[in-house]
Order: C-alpha cells, then structure tokens, then sequence
C-alpha cells in the first residue's frame, strides 16, 4: 500500500510493506520524504512518527538544497573532470582506439572523429566503473577477514541517491560509479560500510561499533562524500 501525507507543506510518501522496523529517507536533490513502515501500522501513528521527525526533516532538506552541483558535462577541451580526488583538464583528441588516459594534469579523452556527446559521456562512465572494478578485488581481499564476511557479488552502477547498498540475502554490494571522482580512501570507506551491513543491516549501535573498530574516524569520510559536489543528475 502507497499513500501521502501532508505535514504542512511538506508531502511524505508512505509506503506500507512487509519490514518490522518503520525507515524514513530524505532523498536528493529536491528533499523528497519517503517512509517504510510495516504493513499492520495505522497512518495516525506514522504521522504521529513524521511529526517528530520535523526538525530533522527540514535540517535535511535545507542541506540539500544547500549543496551544489556540478554542472553539466559537455565533454569539451579544458573541462574539469576528478578521477580519485584530484582535479583534471579534459583534452579531447580525435582518432583510434577510443579510450581514456591520464596524463600530468589532463585527462586524454580518444574519440572517433564526429563523436557526438552522448558517445563521449558513454566513454567517461565506462572508464570511471572500470576505475571502480579495478580498485576492489584489493579491497574486498583486504577487509572480509576483518569484517568477518564472505562478498559474493560485487556490482558498480550509476545511482542517483546512494554511495553504496547491499544485499545481505545474496552476499552482494552495489557501488556508485560517482566514487571513482571522489578520494580513494571514500570508496574504501563506503565498501567497509556495506560489508558491515551483510551483518547489521540498520545504523544502530552494532554496526556504529563495528565501524568504530574497523575503520576509526569513519564519520569523517561521511562528512566529506556528503559534503563535495554530487554530479549533474537529470533526476
């Protein structure tokens, strides 16, 4: 069951399902509230929940709309392009094969002559999840004996409102892409943080002190990936 509540001028979608725990989310980039609650819960105590959750809600909603964005990518000479952390100049060289290369302060972008923008966004992406899938197999390898965890499947996609997400069903973890722009020490963080998961699957006091033995410090890499610019999105 779906359904919207009004909380003044703020619209709450609702949605009833089988889960034993209620879940609220603030989504990008307009502030969208979502809530999950278990199927036998009345709308008079989900709303009694929203309301105490208000000010948490709008100081949520007033970050998002706070951040900025990058703009869009035309893929063009001399556009700012960031490949773990660190900030490059697109160069767009026009010939065979198609690829990427990163060379001093560029990054070389090889395209077949008349490669219209579509073509060359489709390049970077590619080039940016194989960014990704070439950093983990070091990393699953070296956090499952310390998170005590066995990955069996690794996924890297474009995703709109998260970093990460898990599986624990199927062993699996997804990535965003996005990450391969962003510190190295960021996608480390977000994968320890989804292995984590496989075993306490909701941010409680567990999980907060398995994060805290693992990886100290882990709120700062948090802080960081919500705070630097989110991509251009036609969400």
């Amino acid at each position: 069951m779906v359904t919207q509540l009004k909380l003044g001028d703020i619209s709450v979608h609702v949605a009833l399902k089988d889960i034993k725990n209620v879940h609220l989310s603030v989504y990008p980039p307009t502030g969208r509230v979502h809530i999950s609650a278990p199927k036998q819960m009345s709308l008079d105590t989900i709303r009694v929940f929203a309301v105490s959750k208000l000010g948490w809600i709008k100081q949520q909603q007033k970050k998002l709309q706070a951040q900025e964005r990058e703009t869009r990518r035309e893929y063009l000479d001399r556009e700012s392009h960031y490949v773990w952390g660190r900030r490059y100049l697109l160069k767009v060289v026009e010939g065979m094969p198609t690829g990427i290369q990163l060379k001093h302060s560029r990054m070389v972008l090889h395209v077949r002559p008349g490669t219209d923008h579509a073509a060359r966004q489709s390049i970077v992406a590619r080039w940016y999840r194989d960014q990704i899938r070439a950093a983990l197999p070091g990393l699953i390898a070296k956090w499952e004996p310390r998170v005590g965890v066995k990955v069996l499947r690794v996924y890297v996609q474009k995703m709109k409102t998260r970093w990460g997400s898990c599986n624990p069903c199927t062993r699996s973890i997804r990535l965003n892409t996005e990450l391969a722009k962003k510190p190295h020490a960021c996608l480390e963080y977000i994968v320890v943080h989804e292995m984590v998961h496989l075993i306490e699957r909701h941010h409680n006091e567990r999980f907060r002190a398995r994060m805290d033995h693992l990886t100290p410090g882990w709120q700062r890499y948090r802080e960081e990936l919500n705070a630097i610019q989110l991509a251009h999105e036609r969400w």
